[in-house]
This record gives C-alpha cells, sequence and structure tokens, in this order.
C-alpha cells in the first residue's frame, strides 16, 4: 500500500469514528458499521427518536475539493437505497419510518469539522 492510500485509508477511518461520535452526542443510537450486502456498503445504520438512518461518512482533508456531502453521487445514492432495502428486510423492520442522512467531516490546520446533514436526499431523488 502506498503512502497516499495509507493516508487516505487513515483519514476515512478517523472521519467514520469522529462521525460515529457526534451522532452519538446527537442522540443517534447506532446499529451497524459498514454494513455491506450483496448491493453495497453503508457506512453507518443509526436509530434517532424511531427513525432509521442510513449514513453515508465523507471525509476530506481541506476544502479544495469542495463540501464532502457533494461527493454522494446519483450513482452512491441509488446503493445506499438498495441496501437500505435489503437492511430493512433482513432485519423485518417493516412500517418504519427511514431517511438518508450524510455526515461531512474536513480535516484542516484548525482541526476537524463535523456536520450532520439530516434527510440529506430522498428514496425519489436517489436513484
Amino acid at each position: 500500500m502506498s503512502r497516499k492510500d495509507d493516508l487516505r485509508r487513515r483519514t476515512g477511518a478517523t472521519g467514520e469514528a469522529l462521525a460515529r461520535r457526534a451522532l452519538e452526542r446527537e442522540g443517534y443510537r447506532v446499529l451497524s458499521c459498514n454494513y455491506r450486502c450483496r448491493y453495497g456498503e453503508v457506512d453507518l445504520v443509526a436509530e434517532e427518536r424511531g427513525i432509521i438512518a442510513f449514513v453515508e461518512v465523507k471525509t476530506r482533508r481541506g476544502g479544495a475539493f469542495g463540501l464532502p456531502a457533494l461527493a454522494v453521487t446519483r450513482a452512491k445514492r441509488g446503493r445506499m437505497i438498495r441496501v437500505a432495502l435489503h437492511y430493512l428486510a433482513t432485519n423485518r423492520l417493516t412500517g418504519v419510518t427511514a431517511r438518508f442522512d450524510v455526515v461531512s467531516v474536513i480535516a484542516s490546520s484548525e482541526g476537524w469539522k463535523v456536520e450532520i446533514l439530516r434527510n440529506a436526499f430522498s428514496v425519489e431523488e436517489g436513484g
């Protein structure tokens, strides 16, 4: 693994840990980390006030490439929707309200900034 790949991996892992702590401070209860199925992967599955949130974490070093949340492409949203449907069916969670959140994590010389975007997109916008 190259040094650049290693830095990217460590930055992503730090971003996910910071995102999880921020969500928990906001009252989320994390149900699953890095949930994978044949349709793809979702970084976090959490519950907030009876709502199941499927959470994508995007981490960047600096703001040169724009807000991390903008990196959740239409294709990624489509995969998240399919993974969410699989999770709900597998766990027999019928009749629950679900939503899609994005957590942006930015590392800068001033430290880490974490922003939670609730209801970042809907099923209608996703795929």
